[in-house]
Order: C-alpha cells, then sequence, then structure tokens
C-alpha cells in the first residue's frame, strides 16, 4: 500500500483525496464555467469516478494530485499535484474552486508539489502543459520559472506548449 504524504505550505495541507473532498470535486466539476478547461461540466457519476482516479493515481503510478485544503478553515479548494492519462505524458496539474482563485494558492501549492516530486518522489524533471487559451495557467507556469521547451501534438488532437519546471524555484 502507497503511503501518500501530508504537506504543509504556510496557508495549505496538501492531503491526500478522500470520500470527504466528494463535494468539492462535485461544485468545481459540475460547474461548467469552472471546470471547461478540464473536461467539464460533468455529470455527479463521472465525478465520483475522477475522485477515484486521482487518488488510484497514487497506488498505480506513485504519485497524484493532492486536494488542496486550507489551513485557516480546513475547507478544500481544489487539487494539485501530478497527473498522467493513457498515452499522455506525466504533468503538474491544479484546479481551484472559483472563489479560490486569485489568492495565491495554485503557486504555493506547486511549489511544494515541484520540491516533492524532485526530493521525494524522484521525478528527473517536472512538466506541465495547457491548453493554448489557458492563459490564466500558463502566467502561473511562468511565474513558476517554467521554460517553453517545446510544442506537441497530444492525443486528443490538439497541440499543447510543454513546459520544464525547475527544481531551484520550487
Amino acid at each position: 500500500m502507497t503511503h501518500i504524504a501530508q504537506i504543509e505550505t504556510e496557508r495549505l495541507r496538501l492531503v491526500a483525496p478522500t470520500e470527504a473532498c466528494l463535494e468539492t470535486y462535485l461544485d468545481f466539476y459540475t460547474d461548467g464555467a469552472a471546470s471547461q478547461l478540464y473536461g467539464g461540466p460533468i455529470e455527479p457519476a463521472q465525478v465520483l469516478a475522477r475522485l477515484k482516479a486521482d487518488l488510484g493515481s497514487w497506488y498505480l503510478c506513485g504519485f497524484g494530485v493532492w486536494v488542496m485544503q486550507e489551513k485557516a478553515t480546513n475547507k478544500y479548494i481544489g487539487t494539485c499535484g501530478f497527473w498522467r492519462g493513457y498515452n499522455w505524458p506525466t504533468e503538474l496539474t491544479w484546479w481551484l474552486l472559483p472563489e479560490a482563485r486569485g489568492c495565491g494558492y495554485a503557486k504555493e501549492a506547486s511549489h511544494a508539489a515541484i520540491s516533492h516530486a524532485y526530493e521525494k518522489l524522484g521525478f528527473n524533471e517536472v512538466r506541465t502543459y495547457m491548453n493554448d487559451e489557458n492563459i490564466a495557467a500558463r502566467m502561473l507556469v511562468e511565474r513558476l520559472g517554467g521554460v517553453k521547451i517545446e510544442r506537441k501534438l497530444f492525443p486528443d488532437g490538439l497541440y499543447r506548449d510543454i513546459y520544464s519546471l525547475p527544481k531551484e524555484n520550487a
């Protein structure tokens, strides 16, 4: 059985996905505007499957996403960590509930996840990519010190820029 480390930052706890997080997943994935760049909106049964997949990734791949929890309120506000779909490269990914955006949480969680990937998970490189229209994600990646290393055609037929995220900025 894989142990999923809990990571603490100044304002967040990054915790393992559990059924206690389901309402947060439902709030995000059933909101078409919030989740449009993440495959949403999707039906509640698909949301539960997504939560199970996020937890299962830790056991199948040795990595996955954590759920971001605000320390001050104990509220779950999104996810951050690593994802790899079928025939897709591994990437740093995140999503936040709309009310938690613009507070620096994605950057704070990403720094922690990148450090953990290099120091504890044995990653030689952390990469990420995003849809061309996801300007907010691109801006965050650049603030994290991400460097564009290539542009590639993905299995869904879209081209994406791939960024390498350095260890020293984590």
